[in-house]
């Protein structure tokens, strides 16, 4: 059976990694930085797949290895909310979350030798009511510092939200279904992979 061609997370996000390990890929993780800005007439949708594609492009890997890149926003009407760079910031935004629907975006690029392909995950959020106490003790748990809207899902940020409508890892961080559809196109069956453990 030829072998799978090597694989490669260009991102440090512990939450990434994780999601990888859980579909039981080998990989290896690149921290890579890129310019996050929004350009000028660009919609959020159009911005998560650039970031997306601009992270997979940077990793310095072999030409073999395919690269893996994701980038995550929030969105609040046509409002991007990054990531918070202060506890004031990240506050407001969680008040401005609390008892509203908000979409969240997660862009999956993956590089290969024939070139970077894309796809976009897009799951709606619905927060409870959220007080202002309950947002510092959330800020003081430190889980809001390098994550989107200044919440993660899978952590405590998870009190707050009262249903989601669409993809759960895509508000983690890395859509399973897109990134394993963009696995199987480039020779990568994650379910075939598992039936070559059983000898």
């Amino acid at each position: 059976m030829a072998s799978q061609p090597s694989l490669c997370l260009a991102s440090s996000s512990p939450r990434r990694q994780e999601i990888l390990k859980a579909l039981r890929l080998e990989f290896l993780v690149k921290e890579i930085v890129v310019n996050e800005d929004r350009l000028a007439g660009e919609t959020p949708q159009q911005m998560v797949v650039r970031l997306a594609a601009a992270k997979a492009r940077a990793a310095e890997v072999e030409a073999s290895c395919l690269v893996i890149g994701s980038d995550t926003i929030v969105v609040l009407g046509d409002e991007v909310l990054g990531k918070p760079r202060h506890r004031d910031e990240a506050v407001a935004m969680i008040l401005r979350l609390s008892g509203r629907r908000h979409c969240v975006l997660t862009g999956v690029a993956l590089r290969g030798p024939g070139g970077v392909q894309t796809a976009l995950s897009s799951t709606d959020v619905w927060f409870r009511e959220i007080s202002r106490d309950e947002a510092l003790a959330y800020w003081h748990s430190g889980e809001p510092r390098d994550k989107a809207g200044a919440y993660g899902i899978q952590g405590l940020g998870g009190a707050f939200v009262e249903a989601i409508k669409g993809s759960y890892s895509g508000v983690v961080g890395l859509p399973v279904f897109e990134t394993t559809r963009l696995l199987q196109d480039a020779g990568i069956d994650v379910l075939a992979k598992q039936s070559d453990h059983d000898g």
